[in-house]
């Protein structure tokens, strides 16, 4: 990445924050508010507002003054000057806001999935285009150095010829997850989509960084989805499922996450090659590289931060990470679930209930965590690992 501010810092030139305003400040808009913090204290922003429906009391307020507060964000906007919108609100709200925000002239970071539609992100990506401002797609995963590095790998050749990508996602959630916002594992809600399945939402960054990891990032990338939804929990969206996108290109994205794991673990990406392949931790930017004639070499690459890198493209032009897009293919694969028959419940004699000390009840699909490293290693769907829950017919996105 360029550094267009050396001259200025060589200068001293003192920098004026960018105003911020935050809407979504609770739940996990909180990572985003101690974010905010940790480039406030570098002088890079100055949180200018918070947009919330309940205000934000002294404590969770800590540090940062007292910054003006508003459940009408366009408003808000509009009074503080605000330069950056960050938006952590749920899902059905994302294009109005973004929206809101571009009509205010405010330059945005959009949390992932940045819609619940295709239809909703092409309304929002044009808006935002017409406004002329930037717009950065929150999947923090894309910020990672890894991703650039493993892409030239590949180009290199050093797993021999590229095969494929699988992904998989092992996570335990309660029954209190499903039950924190009315929004959760909904397919809908009052009439809108929300679309709040295992790969759309919580691992939405495994699908998004496999695509990322084949260089099939733009709509046009996909030739098409195969997708199998099921759920174990009583709840509209799926929480055990798995996607396979072939390309444009003709490569062969399949991953496979669940809800319901014996127990969690790192979520990861395999570059499958010819020769070797290349595993990619994304929440801890580490790396195994694998490879025919080669002792197993692991690498810890650096990340950057999203919201620091819209700062630095507002005042300098550097160029965006994730602009939306870089994030049309994963949205070909929300599109994909969002149209794809309703989830299969998994019969109950295929999951089991504990009920931890102190927490509430989760539900445990027997045997899943083995299914969704198989189906990432062999770039297999659950129906073809011979699983009795898994169906017999795939829904299909062309």
């Amino acid at each position: 990445m360029s550094t267009p501010h050396t001259n200025r810092e060589a200068m001293n030139t003192p920098r004026t924050p960018l105003p911020v305003v935050l809407a979504g400040a609770r739940g996990h808009g909180r990572s985003h508010l101690l974010n905010i913090r940790r480039l406030q204290e570098r002088g890079l922003v100055r949180l200018a507002g918070v947009c919330e429906l309940r205000p934000l009391d002294a404590a969770e307020l800590d540090g940062f003054g007292e910054p003006e507060q508003s459940a009408d964000l366009e408003a808000l906007l509009a009074s503080t000057g605000a330069r950056i919108a960050v938006l952590s609100t749920p899902i059905p709200t994302h294009a109005d806001l973004a929206l809101a925000a571009a009509r205010q002239g405010a330059h945005l970071l959009l949390e992932k999935p940045p819609a619940p539609s295709y239809a909703e992100f092409r309304r929002m990506a044009d808006g935002i285009a017409a406004a002329g401002v930037a717009c950065q797609i929150g999947f923090q995963s894309l910020g990672s150095h890894a991703v650039p590095a493993i892409r030239r790998m590949v180009e290199e050749g050093a797993v021999g010829e590229f095969l494929g990508v699988g992904a998989a996602g092992a996570w335990v959630r309660d029954e209190a997850y499903f039950r924190r916002v009315p929004w959760a594992g909904r397919r809908r809600l009052d009439g809108a989509d929300v679309v709040d399945g295992v790969l759309t939402n919580p691992l939405a960054h495994a699908v998004a960084t496999a695509l990322a990891l084949c260089g099939a990032t733009r709509a046009e990338d996909v030739e098409h989805v195969e997708t199998e939804l099921l759920r174990a929990y009583a709840v509209e969206s799926d929480d055990t499922s798995a996607v396979r996108v072939v390309t444009s290109a003709g490569t062969r994205v399949t991953v496979a996450a669940t809800l319901c794991a014996e127990k969690s673990s790192e979520p990861y990406v395999i570059v499958h090659g010819s020769q070797g392949r290349i595993t990619f931790w994304y929440r801890q930017d580490r790396v195994l590289v694998q490879r025919a004639g080669h002792g197993p070499e692991e690498i810890e690459y650096g990340r950057t931060d999203l919201l620091e890198n819209l700062v630095a493209h507002v005042t300098d032009g550097e160029p965006l990470w994730v602009p939306p897009a870089a994030t049309g293919a994963f949205m070909r694969v929300v599109e994909a679930v969002r149209t794809a028959p309703e989830p299969r419940a998994i019969p109950a004699a295929h999951w089991h209930t504990e009920e931890p000390d102190g927490s509430a009840p989760r539900r445990v699909v027997d045997g899943v965590d083995a299914l969704v490293d198989a189906a990432a290693d062999g770039l297999r769907l659950f129906s073809e690992l011979g699983v009795a829950w898994a169906p017999s017919s795939r829904a299909e996105l062309r």
